[in-house]
């Protein structure tokens, strides 16, 4: 069972000006004459860390890393009450990644992305399949209308009822018909007493259901009030536009990446995720790889999910 490589620091980062007011924070580390590959991070808002760099051989790849608007180390950040999301889309962020791509002189690359990050690298593999090498997906999600409805409006609730009740909480009563919508009113209200308790309860709903078993330290993590408020702002501003997608937009045009390399991992009881939706994909795309782990759930760092993506950037590694 593969674990992760050792820790690394990078060797180069910075602040990338991306246009619209956006600066984008931006890493490199490993070997600066390996492989090139960027990590897609989750949310939208989830921001990059420390541990993500260790999904690769240090010895073979220059991994990049970089926070998505608004979010991590990135400016100006969403948590801030004047923030203006209006310029957040994903197809800002694909420009954003070519952006860096050409900043960092990188002809083509490997693109790994997880969950919303999975969303991504199919929207920017899907725009520039000539500028991918291999792509690794995990716990796949696509903005669809019945992804959202299964958890951000009531069907993961059969699975974590109690749970779901802290969700609820912010919500008045009257509203409860939308959640998305109601929330959408909650984290952009100029008022502390408002937004905060509204993004700590998103952001607490989502981590306490992305790991098979209860993780009381990802949860901890995610409900710090500076990045409960960025995440659940920029997550909503996603979800409420469907993420500029078209109807089923990502899967349709899987078809344009049938000559890229690449295994499509998915948690069997991911209740974030659902494996539907890595199913759905799998039949678009049979020519990737597809890896149905059985006893895991969304979380990347899970045992057999971290086993199956390192297996994959070794054997592309080479």
């Amino acid at each position: 069972m593969r674990s992760f490589y050792p820790e690394i620091d990078p060797y180069a980062s910075g602040l990338l000006d991306v246009g619209d007011g956006q600066q984008i924070y931006w890493e490199t580390s490993g070997n600066p004459d390996g492989k090139p590959v960027v990590f897609l991070h989750g949310g939208p808002g989830g921001g990059t860390n420390p541990q993500q760099r260790r999904l690769f051989d240090p010895e073979k790849y220059r991994i990049v890393l970089f926070d998505q608007r608004q979010c991590g180390q990135s400016l100006p950040h969403a948590s801030d009450p004047e923030a203006d999301l209006s310029t957040n889309t994903t197809w800002n962020l694909v420009s954003d990644i070519e952006k860096l791509r050409e900043h960092l002189e990188v002809e083509k690359w490997m693109v790994l992305g997880g969950s919303w990050g999975s969303s991504l690298a199919l929207a920017y593999a899907e725009t520039h399949p000539d500028r991918v090498t291999e792509l690794v997906l995990r716990g796949i999600f696509t903005l669809r209308p019945i992804e959202l409805e299964w958890f951000y409006e009531g069907g993961a609730a059969a699975l974590f009822p109690d749970l779901w009740e802290g969700f609820l909480e912010p919500v008045p009563p009257l509203e409860r018909g939308h959640l998305i919508k109601a929330y959408t009113r909650l984290l952009n209200s100029p008022d502390p007493e408002v937004h905060g308790p509204a993004a700590v309860a998103w952001s607490r709903w989502e981590s306490s259901t992305i790991t098979l078993l209860p993780r009381p330290e990802v949860v901890e993590a995610f409900t710090e009030e500076k990045y409960a408020v960025a995440f659940a702002r920029i997550e909503n501003h996603y979800f409420t536009h469907l993420g500029w997608f078209e109807d089923e937009q990502l899967i349709r045009d899987a078809p344009k990446l049938r000559d890229i390399p690449a295994v499509i991992v998915q948690g069997r009881y991911d209740a974030c995720t659902p494996p539907m939706t890595a199913w759905d994909l799998h039949r678009a795309w049979p020519e990737a790889e597809f890896k149905m782990i059985p006893d895991a759930g969304h979380a990347f760092d899970e045992p057999g999910i971290l086993d199956a993506v390192i297996e994959a950037t070794d054997r592309f590694a080479e």
